[in-house]
């Protein structure tokens, strides 16, 4: 399994070339030919994107209000309901043939929050999982429960694209103009808020390469 750091790219130039590498994944499957698995590390800047099952009264903000802002918004190929990536927030898109692994989709959702959750213990955060919400979430089962990390893939002929989005260092502020995943009652947080410092994204990027590729 291969692990490659994109840096800053734009998201739409992000989701070409995870397209390109998935279809020629499937395709090589179909055929019989040579692939490789990846971790695709990468950083948006402002973006909020809207999954298949997503609601657009998810989205707060007109055209012109996300344009003044500087961000866009995309509907995509990818469950879930709206996020939002930018800055500071570390996101990783495995490719990934899940059939290499012994893995079925559901499996795989809780192979990638198990990854984050080690993550976030590595810095002293205790995290877990809420009944019927994807993802990572902090103070689970109280008043209180606030999501650290996003998680909406897309599967097909067990292959995967799309993945995670942690927030590192994000800014929360861009949370606020959007009913993250759909709910309306939870919070947001980021390391950088549990922790009060700023966190190496380099190292983070680390940390979440390792656990990953230890538990697939």
């Amino acid at each position: 399994m291969k692990t490659e750091n994109w840096g800053s790219v734009a998201y739409a130039e992000a989701w070409n070339r995870q397209t390109e590498r998935f279809d020629a994944m499937v395709e090589a499957k179909r055929t019989g030919g040579s692939y490789e698995n990846s971790l695709i590390f990468v950083e948006h800047p402002h973006v909020y994107t809207l999954g298949k099952s997503g609601k657009d009264t998810n989205m707060l903000l007109g055209e012109a209000q996300l344009k003044a802002m500087g961000a866009t918004l995309y509907h995509i190929d990818r469950g879930g309901d709206i996020t939002y990536h930018g800055p500071g927030q570390l996101v990783c898109y495995p490719i990934l043939n899940l059939e290499d692994y012994h893995l079925g989709l559901k499996e795989y959702i809780r192979t990638l929050e198990e990854a984050v959750i080690r993550v976030c213990a590595s810095y002293g955060v205790e995290a877990g999982r809420v009944k019927g919400a994807t993802g990572v979430w902090l103070a689970t089962g109280t008043p209180h429960e606030r999501k650290i990390c996003a998680i909406g893939v897309r599967s097909s002929h067990f292959v995967t694209m799309h993945g995670l989005a942690l927030n590192v260092n994000t800014d929360l502020h861009y949370f606020g103009y959007i009913h993250p995943c759909g709910f309306m009652d939870k919070g947001v947080t980021s390391l950088q808020k549990e922790l009060g410092r700023e966190v190496s994204m380099e190292e983070v990027m680390k940390r979440l390469s390792n656990e990953l590729s230890a538990l697939l």
